[in-house]
């Protein structure tokens, strides 16, 4: 073979060369990604108090659009904040935001800081049973019933002993520390109180109020057939009156247990996360917060005077 030969035939092997990655790369292009703000499937974990509410905006997310596949695990709040730190969980939902600390160690492991925000407000309601007479309670009263030293002959029922944000709430906000009574017993869940104060008499529970309050639910409405919500004393009111956890009630705060819910997202792209969380901070999932007795935190509402005659 001659010189000009193969230079010839060198020529056209590199021309091969060159011509195979860059057709694999054009065969690439084409293929539809995996996930995007409205396709693809992520895990969320979300605390088990807010599981009705949830679970009815991941309900209209997917309908909307029927490429996207959230998959929802609920537990205690601790552990849903253990899941940051879960390759496979997303996004969470607590009643906290991430304190400085959980800032920066989330931004050492993942060389960002996860991106959370409040989506609404939500109360913790009393329950007592149906046929209980006592309806009223002074906070006085709550705090000392979850002490132990009340004089009510109640039994305190919470979705669990620890872990829970109920029972951080209770902890912090009304026992303020200090033990909790042996007459706080643990249900296994925020279904688990309503079954419970509504088989005893001597029982009053603590829940979140998207599981008792949604009088246009049928399934909360067949739960208020055996238990009914307590009033809680207003002491900011003159004159003092007892309130009820409506929206109202809790947006200006006379309603006296209130607490946030907020989402965390480790999301640095635009992913399924994102896009759910738009959904959830725009009108459409804000009203879904507003429909399930919460009050939503990203829309303003009018509050106005109305006489009734």
């Amino acid at each position: 073979m001659n010189r000009s030969r193969l230079i010839a035939t060198f020529q056209k092997l590199m021309a091969a060369c060159i011509m195979v990655p860059l057709l694999s790369s054009c065969g690439g292009s084409n293929q539809k990604p995996t996930e995007g703000p409205t396709f693809g499937t992520i895990h969320i974990s979300a605390d088990e108090s807010f599981k009705p509410v949830i679970d009815s905006q991941i309900k209209v997310f997917e309908s909307s659009y029927p490429e996207a596949h959230i998959i929802a695990h609920y537990k205690p709040e601790a552990e849903c904040i253990k899941d940051l730190n879960v390759d496979s969980i997303r996004m969470i939902f607590v009643t906290r935001p991430l304190s400085r600390d959980e800032e920066t160690v989330m931004k050492s492991r993942l060389s960002y800081v996860p991106v959370y925000g409040k989506l609404a407000s939500d109360a913790i309601a009393v329950i007592v049973n149906k046929t209980c007479k006592d309806s009223l309670f002074d906070m006085s009263d709550i705090r000392s019933l979850v002490k132990g030293t009340s004089g009510y002959p109640y039994k305190v029922v919470l979705d669990g002993l620890q872990a829970t944000s109920t029972v951080r709430y209770v902890s912090d906000s009304l026992a303020k520390g200090q033990p909790l009574g042996k007459n706080v017993v643990a249900a296994t869940s925020s279904q688990g109180v309503i079954d419970y104060v509504g088989k005893n008499t001597d029982a009053i529970g603590f829940l979140g109020v998207s599981w008792i309050g949604n009088k246009e639910d049928t399934e909360q409405n067949s739960f208020l057939k055996k238990v009914k919500i307590a009033s809680l004393e207003c002491a900011a009111c003159q004159p003092v009156v007892y309130t009820q956890p409506y929206q109202y009630n809790i947006a200006t705060r006379r309603y006296p247990m209130v607490r946030g819910l907020y989402y965390i997202l480790k999301e640095n792209y635009d992913g399924l996360g994102n896009g759910f969380s738009n959904f959830l901070i725009y009108e459409r999932g804000q009203l879904i917060f507003k429909r399930a007795y919460l009050y939503p935190a990203r829309m303003s509402f009018e509050v106005r005077s109305t006489k009734i005659n």
